[in-house]
């Protein structure tokens, strides 16, 4: 069997049991709070995030894990005669990948692979490179197969409130009153491509039936979508959408796996805890 490490940025938002069933080793971004920089889910939670944006109406930056950082983790496991594959955050959304290339190129013998994605979108390639280490495929075929895959990764998320991204810049504050007060829910989609996000379908009213009709309208969108595993990932939404969500997914009887997972601090930073989504992956 080949010797294979496999990394990912934290951004990729799978659970404990989860990563230890992949044997996953995260590479933490940083959260950069006032004067204080954070590692993300670290030393910082996303919870301290949202208290501290109630707080102050302010959010902290992200920053991406640096080529040395890149070099300095990979650098010891390279002289064990290990092979590394790490995935990282879209290529569109952090300058992580990049910073990955450039350490591999120093080092060799690591595989950077850009997801072209974000959260448990990430997730899923990290999944599918763990089953494909223990048949025993080698680091770069493994690596190849991954970037082939990453556009078959469908990811988006629909919004309750916009106060987050009128604090990060993302929509005005005449924008987000206007939809806070017709109650109009966007969807958020992941384009597949590079990682970046581009403003779906526009849904309105109360946000149970937002996010029923959501489900639908994603899982009816593709008609040969994987049965083996879905993901309903949230920032820290209350449990009853949650469930919302999970019982319209098992509705379908399709899905052998339904994994409900929690945002890194990373990616709730970015949208708060109103946030919730499916993710999922075709043939």
């Amino acid at each position: 069997m080949p010797k294979i490490i496999l990394s990912s940025d934290s951004t990729l938002d799978l659970s404990e049991d989860l990563l230890k069933i992949t044997g996953t080793q995260l590479f933490p971004m940083h959260i950069i709070l006032g004067e204080k920089s954070y590692d993300d889910g670290v030393n910082i939670t996303p919870d301290e995030i949202y208290a501290n944006f109630r707080a102050t109406g302010k959010l902290p930056k992200t920053s991406a894990i640096n080529t040395q950082e890149y070099i300095d983790r990979f650098k010891p496991l390279v002289e064990q005669g290990y092979d590394i594959i790490h995935i990282n955050l879209g290529s569109a959304l952090s300058s992580s990948y990049q910073n990955c290339v450039t350490a591999a190129s120093v080092l060799g013998h690591v595989y950077p692979v850009d997801s072209c994605n974000l959260s448990s979108g990430q997730g899923h390639l990290v999944i599918e490179a763990a089953r494909m280490i223990k048949k025993g495929m080698e680091a770069r075929e493994i690596s190849e197969k991954l970037r082939e895959m990453a556009p078959k990764v469908h990811s988006s998320f629909v919004i309750d409130k916009l106060d987050y991204l009128r604090a990060g810049g993302r929509c005005s504050t005449l924008a987000m009153l206007g939809a806070n007060l017709l109650q109009i829910k966007p969807s958020i989609q992941v384009i597949n491509k590079d990682g970046s996000m581009t403003v779906g379908k526009k849904y309105r009213g109360k946000l149970e039936k937002v996010l029923a009709k959501y489900v639908d309208d994603q899982l009816s969108g593709f008609d040969n979508i994987r049965d083996d595993k879905i993901f309903v990932t949230h920032a820290g939404i209350e449990q009853k959408y949650v469930d919302i969500v999970k019982s319209e997914v098992e509705s379908r009887g399709f899905f052998k796996n339904i994994y409900v997972t929690r945002a890194s601090c990373t990616i709730s930073s970015h949208c708060g805890p109103g946030t919730i989504g499916i993710l999922f992956m075709t043939e």
